[in-house]
């Protein structure tokens, strides 16, 4: 997952990020690979306060998969999860510029037949340096 974050424009964490990850939140983190290759990945939680919520923290599809639509099947994978059986809703923070992403969201409401709102959440004054945009929270649901 790391190196696929490193060969593209998302915000890299450390890759102590996304193992730590995929060791504790397991249920909510999906990894789709060709052969032995990961070619695509979410990372999500579940918050402590908002036990009907899954947070989509990033999502991650190499190159040579895009377009092909593995992004919504990640997606979909996860909100069928067992860890998921109590989640009725999807939030992620997505950026102003990010329209591959707005776009995903708003594909996965209407795949599940809900809504997708749209809110204010982090404002570019919170992010370190000149070259953040803000992040706008896409909450989809009621799910199911």
């Amino acid at each position: 997952m790391w190196e696929l974050v490193n060969h593209s424009t998302l915000d890299q964490n450390s890759a102590y990020k996304y193992i730590m990850m995929c060791e504790f939140f397991a249920e909510t983190c999906v990894v789709a690979k060709d052969e032995d290759r990961v070619v695509g990945f979410i990372t999500a939680f579940i918050p402590p306060t908002k036990p009907d919520v899954v947070f989509v923290w990033q999502i991650g599809v190499d190159a040579s998969q895009r377009g092909r639509g593995l992004a919504s099947q990640m997606l979909n994978e996860l909100v069928k999860r067992e860890g998921c059986k109590d989640v009725q809703y999807v939030e992620a923070t997505v950026t102003p510029s990010n329209k591959a992403s707005q776009s995903l969201f708003k594909r996965l409401a209407r795949d599940h037949n809900t809504e997708c709102e749209v809110l204010e959440c982090f404002p570019e004054e919170l992010f370190p340096g000149d070259n953040h945009e803000k992040e706008l929270t896409f909450r989809i649901g009621p799910l199911r």
